[in-house]
């Protein structure tokens, strides 16, 4: 397991990322050309990460269909991430309520929430762009989020942040250099992973410093949390309707999309990290390793390394 950082390594690093964010921050709304047009015939996402790709559907599918798919793909992706950071603000909100105000730590937690409310903004004028509906994660999803924002805390809080970061992190790393898909994808990815970045950093450190701190049933409580956190997440990223939207059966679509090789390889490639981070910290375990499993995050017969005795 890492070394957990001390409170004034703790400091340090906000004192650290606080720097960063007045030296490396961006607003989207004049940073973006949102008056640029579109490219035709423009993949919004590399094909090979689209749902669908190599399917049967995917083989029947006209090219305008497989752009158009790639299209809402992109932006279900995008309505989630702002649900997500809805969720994530609500709960640094919380931690910082009984927090020193005057801490550098806190001090970069009301910075991130900032970072925040402009990648919701960002992310909301992105799927408003793109024509699209806003889709979120469904009802289900979305109730879920409800009772997460409400009761998780310490290590949960930071672990949760760090699914949803890392998985974005990993699929944008890929989108902001790839010149084969549309410009504005590219530009909304950079700006989301330069800042990213930083909150990924803080997240990191906190469980770090929080898990060796949980007793048997802590650790137990807080790695089904993480594990159902993982599985709603990684199920809910593409809404039923983008298939619908391009004029597929959206029960059969999904089915498909959930089946494909391919998306399973997208999904553990870009939450390969994650889990090398949770498995270093020993969140990886108990009953949750279902949940991974079915996620598609892990593959299906996962074992975690075991873990040094606590």
């Amino acid at each position: 397991m890492p070394v957990a950082p001390g409170i004034k390594d703790r400091e340090l690093t906000a004192e650290r990322l606080l720097a960063a964010s007045a030296k490396n921050s961006f607003d989207p709304l004049k940073d973006i050309d949102w008056d640029a047009p579109l490219l035709p015939d423009t993949y919004f996402i590399n094909e090979k990460r689209c749902t669908l790709y190599g399917t049967r559907t995917w083989a029947r599918m006209s090219p305008a269909q497989r752009v158009d798919l790639t299209r809402h793909e992109v932006a279900s992706t995008a309505s989630v991430g702002i649900w997500f950071e809805v969720i994530l603000m609500q709960l640094l909100i919380r931690h910082a309520y009984d927090q020193d105000m005057t801490s550098r730590h806190i001090q970069y937690a009301f910075t991130e929430i900032a970072d925040e409310c402009r990648h919701s903004t960002m992310f909301g004028r992105m799927i408003e762009k793109f024509e699209a509906p806003n889709y979120g994660p469904g009802r289900y999803a979305h109730e879920l989020g409800r009772a997460m924002k409400t009761i998780g805390f310490g290590v949960q809080t930071f672990a949760a942040a760090l699914i949803a970061e890392e998985i974005l992190d990993s699929a944008q790393r890929e989108m902001m250099q790839d010149e084969t898909i549309q410009p504005l994808v590219r530009d909304v990815s950079r700006i989301h992973v330069i800042e990213e970045a930083r909150h990924v950093r803080y997240a990191r450190e906190e469980v770090i410093r929080r898990s060796p701190r949980l007793n048997r049933a802590e650790l137990e409580f807080s790695r089904l949390v993480i594990a159902r956190s993982a599985h709603v997440i990684a199920h809910h990223l593409i809404h039923p309707n983008v298939y619908a939207a391009v004029g597929l059966d959206p029960k059969l679509a999904r089915r498909e999309a959930l089946a494909n090789p391919y998306r399973d390889e997208t999904m553990r490639a870009w939450a390969r990290r994650l889990v090398a981070f949770f498995e270093e910290t020993n969140l990886m375990g108990g009953p949750g390793l279902l949940l991974w499993r079915r996620s598609g995050l892990v593959p299906r017969d996962y074992r975690p390394p075991v873990a040094p005795a606590r």
